[in-house]
């Protein structure tokens, strides 16, 4: 035998090499397996075995199901309903937000905001005090604790935040601008809640609030915030549209909405088909079609609001007195703007305008998971295509790294691979790859849907690892 085993080393070297790369790659996977854990859809917590009569029952007693992203995220577990305008973010959804408030992170701290959290309760004396308590009316969730002291749940946070800098004392001139945002958990009594997460009783949002020193100042951070804001969007892929928008119960002297189009958006626009002029029709006439700014002919859309921003002015600071000392060393009130983001509603508005009816398309950046393995069904004629695919998995996991965790094996072999591409549809993996038959081919060959562009290929395993690896991180 070991005469044999010389004779080998000698005449294919090449061979021998191979085999030795191999043992080296199978310790290797035996001590990758004991240090990681593949992620196993069965694991995952999801109510997908939910009938979609059911849903549809469940959803008709609490509002209408009128909408698709509604429709997908229901049937696909990714929300579950709690009470009207109420839900559950089941773990899909609540992994695709936390990419999303990464992203948007990511964008305020590039042009100087700094996060803070501030209380849900707000005071109805600093409301009072702006004369929101009353402006708001039957939207603004009430309460009273056991002292008799009464609040609302902060649908927005301008009182609160203004105050908080009017406590600290006159700021220096040398401390602005200063951009302060949260994002936290909002409330609004809606008389009809509807659309799922589009327009709910109880949202996520990303709220900002600016201080300067002078009107141009401020006009200069609003222009700065704004930019931030068509970044996001643009990284996400949707077509966002910036249009004049009325001041509303916020208030200020200018206000800019981003408007998502689509054909259920409760928002009606007038875009110019010549310029970038576009307007909310709240601000016309109903008589106006044409261009304020070219003269051209003017074309009437819908939209759902995605984010707002508003310019300020003093309307705040001059009532809880939030100065700054300025440069001569007098008192000066500063100059604000807020800028809201719907997080939870540009998760809706995205899944609205990229899906189709019957599959889930994410903007890839904050798609729960980026890769969904299926291996063949347990006693199938493929079934030894199962080891190459979990290989395949494995492989993928050590060696394009930004995809670590961002794979998943759908480990539910009682179920065909088609019931199990069905499901992966439903949840949104941009790319989903299958150890079918032809798996056990001469090279072996892995079936790659990608999801968003509806293309369906069959790769060999190096051309897989090598398509996956050019999937962008969050």
């Amino acid at each position: 035998m070991g005469a044999l085993l010389r004779r080998w080393r000698i005449f294919f070297p090449d061979m021998m090499n191979c085999i030795s790369l191999c043992r080296k790659q199978q310790q290797h996977c035996r001590f990758y397996h004991e240090k990681q854990k593949r992620l196993l859809l069965s694991q995952h917590f999801l109510s997908m075995n939910l009938r979609e009569d059911n849903l549809v029952a469940q959803e008709t007693k609490m509002g209408e199901m009128t909408c698709k992203s509604q429709k997908l995220m229901l049937l696909g577990g990714l929300i579950h309903p709690a009470s009207p305008g109420c839900y559950h973010y089941m773990p899909y959804t609540v992994r695709a937000m936390e990419k999303l408030i990464k992203v948007i992170d990511r964008e305020m701290q590039v042009i100087g905001g700094q996060k803070v959290n501030m209380p849900t309760l707000c005071s109805a004396k600093l409301w009072r005090a702006s004369g929101r308590w009353e402006l708001m009316g039957k939207e603004l969730l009430r309460l009273a604790d056991r002292h008799g002291q009464h609040y609302c749940l902060g649908p927005t946070h301008e009182e609160a935040i203004t105050d908080l800098i009017a406590s600290q004392g006159s700021l220096s001139y040398k401390e602005l601008p200063l951009l302060l945002y949260q994002i936290t958990r909002k409330f609004r009594d809606e008389p009809k809640p509807r659309f799922g997460l589009l327009r709910g009783r109880e949202f996520y949002m990303k709220d900002m609030y600016t201080f300067d020193i002078s009107e141009e100042a401020a006009h200069n951070t609003y222009a700065l915030v704004c930019n931030a804001y068509c970044n996001i969007f643009s990284s996400l892929n949707l077509r966002v549209v910036k249009v004049q928008a009325a001041t509303g119960s916020i208030g200020g002297t200018m206000s800019h909405e981003f408007q998502l189009p689509a054909d259920i958006g409760e928002d009606k626009l007038m875009t110019c088909t010549n310029c970038d002029f576009s307007v909310n029709v709240e601000l016309i006439n109903s008589d106006q079609r044409y261009c304020s700014v070219c003269n051209r002919e003017l074309v009437e859309t819908k939209g759902i609001e995605v984010g707002h921003t508003f310019f300020l002015g003093t309307k705040y600071s001059s009532v809880f007195n939030a100065t700054f000392q300025t440069s001569q060393g007098k008192p000066a009130l500063t100059e604000m703007g807020c800028y809201g983001l719907g997080v939870t509603r540009i998760l809706a508005a995205s899944i609205e305008v990229l899906s189709t009816e019957d599959a889930i398309r994410w903007p890839s950046l904050i798609a729960p998971y980026q890769v969904c393995f299926i291996p063949p069904k347990k006693g199938s004629k493929e079934e030894k295509a199962a080891v190459l695919l979990e290989g395949l998995y494995d492989c993928v996991a050590e060696v394009v790294p930004q995809l670590k965790e961002e794979i998943v094996l759908d480990d539910r072999t009682h179920l065909t691979i088609g019931k199990r591409l069905k499901d992966a549809k439903k949840l949104g993996y941009p790319f989903v790859v299958i150890g079918g038959k032809a798996a056990l081919d001469d090279p072996s060959l892995f079936e790659v849907w990608n999801q968003n562009t509806g293309e369906n290929l069959f790769l060999t395993r190096e051309a897989v690892i090598d398509l996956l690896s050019k999937v962008p991180a969050c």
